[in-house]
């Protein structure tokens, strides 16, 4: 008889030491023409924003710009040239990288403490979900004029919490933007921005949901939370949520959840210190990568053009990144 043994999981391509602090989010910038180098954007516990150089494997730079605050949420406009990034110093800094420039040319000021990272929706007229000045309360502001076009708080009578995590996404039909949100109560909400109206709700989680993502595509989402319980959920034609899947993990808490573009595979940062890769057509468990000897907070997909280039990045409590090739893996 001839036992056929699984495939071990891989080891990473490689990592990325020097943040000297917790590593708590990551973006990636490579899709980009050459000779310019592809990038990937690190955001820590002490405030700094690491520009890591993907060829090199070496920090091009460092950013500080949120007074030694963590960092908890960064993002590239496509051109490169302008950097967003989030910090427990109430201010969302807008950074000018353009021909190696490195300043903050504007800020927009947040009215309270929370852990809930903004959600850019970046068209003709880019708009941005902040926390609000309430405590389930979130905003969306217009980035070309920097004014708040619309607050949506909850009204019922029964608290929700604060607004933990956010998505904002252009649907294929209708006008307006939606915005999901995880709360504190472990709750997911749908929001019409336009019309400041909630569209649908529905308790996935009895911990505060801690992450999530959606699939505009497939209108599908996932979101995780302190239990040992990754809930995919999906959209219906009235825009009601219907559970698709609740995946039962091994160990409880997930920190980070993220789709590939390619909507193929989504991996999970693990207060276990492990990444979980799982297939996203139908959630089957792929693999459990383990590297790290803390809890990983965050993970990212790279947008490298060709698919045998494209990385995974987690980041972690041990002040590491590592980086990992999984596209033959899937």
């Amino acid at each position: 008889m001839i036992l056929k043994m699984a495939l071990p999981p891989p080891d990473p391509k490689f990592d990325l030491r020097g943040v000297s602090a917790e590593v708590n989010c990551l973006h990636f910038s490579c899709n980009v023409p050459k000779p310019r180098p592809p990038l990937l954007f690190s955001g820590s516990s002490s405030g700094k924003i690491h520009v890591w150089n993907l060829n090199t494997r070496r920090a091009e730079t460092i950013l500080c710009g949120h007074g030694g605050k963590s960092v908890f949420w960064i993002y590239t406009l496509p051109d490169r040239e302008q950097l967003m990034s989030q910090g427990r110093d109430l201010q969302i800094c807008i950074w000018n990288l353009a021909e190696g420039r490195n300043e903050v040319t504007e800020s927009i000021p947040l009215d309270r403490v929370c852990f809930c990272k903004c959600s850019l929706l970046d068209t003709q007229r880019p708009l941005l979900a902040i926390p609000g000045t309430e405590n389930s309360q979130v905003q969306v502001v217009d980035l070309d004029c920097q004014k708040i076009i619309c607050s949506m708080t909850p009204t019922t009578d029964v608290p929700w919490g604060m607004a933990m995590c956010m998505k904002l996404w252009q649907p294929n039909f209708g006008c307006s933007p939606l915005l999901i949100v995880g709360y504190e109560d472990g709750s997911v909400a749908l929001w019409n921005v336009l019309e400041h109206k909630l569209i649908s709700r529905y308790m996935f989680h009895t911990e505060p949901v801690m992450s999530l993502d959606f699939d505009c595509d497939s209108a599908r989402g996932v979101s995780g939370s302190a239990e040992n319980i990754l809930n995919v959920w999906s959209l219906d034609k009235q825009q009601d949520f219907k559970i698709y899947k609740a995946q039962e993990l091994v160990n409880p808490g997930i920190a980070d959840v993220k789709i590939r573009q390619d909507k193929k595979i989504l991996a999970t940062a693990g207060w276990d210190y492990r990444v979980r890769i799982f297939g996203w057509k139908k959630v089957k468990p792929l693999a459990v990568l383990q590297y790290h000897s803390a809890t990983v907070h965050c993970v990212s997909f790279s947008d490298h053009i060709i698919p045998e280039e494209r990385l995974l990045a987690a980041g972690s409590k041990d002040q590491r990144i590592s980086l990992w090739s999984i596209y033959s893996q899937t």
